[in-house]
């Protein structure tokens, strides 16, 4: 438990879920193929790799979407202000994914890390020169 709880604060950190080394994220949308310290793919060797990422992306701006969406109806009843909620809603819809991307890639290969354990092809070679 407590190793998955430094794996997930590592992604949250955006550095390698495995070792905390960085850096992993070269921009905000785009990681290294391999991480500088332990030379962990972060794609671990397999091309749809990161539809686990946007899955997590996807679950978290909604459960951003559904909080707030609860918060204001509880906080502003029984006169909601409907048009600020739909409008609100679909900007957050928008821009909660985009600000989450490299979180949820990290997060999710820390995810994965717990489910499938390091294997020798999930290292890429070092490198020459």
């Amino acid at each position: 438990m407590k190793r998955a709880v430094i794996r997930f604060a590592r992604a949250l950190r955006r550095r390698c879920p495995n070792c905390g080394g960085r850096p992993v994220i070269v921009r905000w949308i785009r990681v290294v193929p391999a991480c500088p310290g332990c030379r962990l793919r972060l794609d671990r060797g397999e091309p749809d790799y990161f539809l686990g990422a946007i899955v997590f992306n996807m679950a978290f701006a909604e459960g951003i979407f559904t909080a707030g969406l609860l918060g204001v109806l509880l906080w502003t009843y029984p006169d909601p202000p409907w048009d600020a909620l739909y409008y609100g809603g679909i900007v957050g819809l928008i821009v909660a994914p985009i600000l989450f991307y490299p979180y949820s890639k990290l997060l999710w290969l820390a995810f994965d890390l717990l489910f499938r354990p390091l294997r020798p092809e999930d290292v890429a070679p070092p490198r020459s020169g």
